[in-house]
């Protein structure tokens, strides 16, 4: 199971004195054999009337399902559906988008959740790590369908229905909504998805452009200097630029902005309220990382910079081409060329994973010059190029 995100969707690995996956890991497996075992005929339901979507992803992963959540609301309109989110997300699923109700766990002490509150599925799924089939054994899933190819195999034994990943490239959103049959969803609207109650914060003045500077990894950062550089070209467009970045990021902000000309909310806003300030901004510029994904819910003009992601899997897709959003990389990259998506292997996926120690410097968000996302917001209509 992976990491917890934070309130801004980085990984937490250290939670002292919440026990430990491990033996929350037994938990639950306790839980699911004896489910299996006093369980009767397994078969996929026709018309199911409650739905497990069983995950612990990280922040982005978490919000590109919400295909699948518009997906399964036009396809079993009277279903319950319930989601399992790590705890710092939960907050943001606070008004129900596509009727869905998101139910925070900790893998540690996966019992202390509400999920184990109201057990009984009809069905379940399970997007990205097939580890999840066994919580979703453990809540009683009567039917669970999940992607083939995970490993190792163990994660998937009580899988019933396997499922292959595209064939062709296609947005990791738009794959997660093919674990329910039928027609694909409609476009996203940002009215879909109500805004979550905050605490109250000082907002910037005048119109404003956020800059979210951080990300999980090094390898996903933008040089400090063409943030500075892209900064000051806002500017002089007449807009406000402010830097955001998550708790522990603020040294990010200040090799960007050594003189704090610009206002910063570098580790002092929660997810809800981070909602509420992309949703005032006139755009956001981010790196491929959860933020950015949480401009689309929120429907802000967004410029996504891509590094050793793909544009391909975390892009727009189907289900956000509606959206003002467009992704900035350069591509082909050479060194973005590993083909693994959650352990699988898919021959059209071109990314990198690679860590620091494999590579010690971003080379692929190197060379995005500044003009190219000043460009991008000329092209959504933010500046005026």
């Amino acid at each position: 199971m992976g990491p917890e995100p934070s309130s801004t969707g980085r990984a937490n690995t250290r939670h002292p004195g919440r026990g430990s996956r491990a033996a929350g890991r037994l938990e639950i497996l306790r839980k699911a054999l004896w489910n299996r075992l006093k369980g009767g005929a397994r078969r996929p339901p026709l018309e199911p009337q409650r739905v497990l979507i069983a995950h612990h992803l990280l922040l982005g992963d978490t919000l590109m399902l919400t295909a699948l959540l518009a997906k399964l609301r036009e396809q079993y309109p009277e279903a319950e559906v319930v989601m399992a989110v790590p705890e710092a997300l939960a907050p943001l699923y606070q008004g129900r988008p596509y009727g869905v109700l998101a139910q925070p766990w900790n893998p540690r002490q996966p019992l202390a959740s509400p999920l184990f509150a109201g057990t009984g599925f009809d069905l379940a799924l399970i997007p990205g790590d097939n580890r999840f089939s066994w919580l979703a054994q453990a809540l009683g899933a009567r039917w669970i369908v999940a992607f083939a190819g995970d490993r190792p195999a163990y994660k998937s034994w009580p899988v019933d229905q396997l499922l292959p990943y595209a064939e062709v490239p296609a947005a990791w959103a738009d794959m997660m909504a093919g674990l329910v049959p039928g027609a694909a969803p409609r476009p996203y609207a940002p009215s879909a998805w109500p805004a979550p109650t905050a605490w109250p914060f000082a907002r910037p003045p005048g119109r404003f452009v956020v800059l979210h500077v951080g990300a999980s990894t090094a390898l996903k950062r933008w040089p400090p200097t063409c943030w500075w550089i892209l900064a000051r070209q806002i500017e002089a467009a007449g807009l406000v630029p402010v830097w955001s970045a998550g708790r522990g990021e603020e040294s990010l902000v200040a090799a960007a902005d050594p003189e704090g000309r610009f206002q910063s909310y570098a580790g002092r806003l929660d997810l809800a309220q981070m909602w509420h300030l992309i949703g005032g901004a006139q755009a956001l510029i981010s790196p491929d990382t959860g933020v950015a994904h949480l401009g689309r819910i929120v429907g802000t003009p967004t410029v996504t910079l891509f590094g050793p992601g793909s544009a391909v899997l975390c892009g727009a897709g189907a289900f956000w081409r509606d959206s003002k959003y467009l992704a900035v990389w350069v591509d082909p990259f050479p060194c973005r060329d590993q083909q693994q998506l959650f352990k699988r292997a898919i021959p059209w996926v071109r990314r990198c994973a690679r860590t620091t120690g494999e590579c010690p410097r971003p080379l692929c968000l190197e060379a995005i010059a500044p003009d190219r996302v000043r460009a991008a917001l000329g092209e959504l209509g933010v500046l005026n190029i």
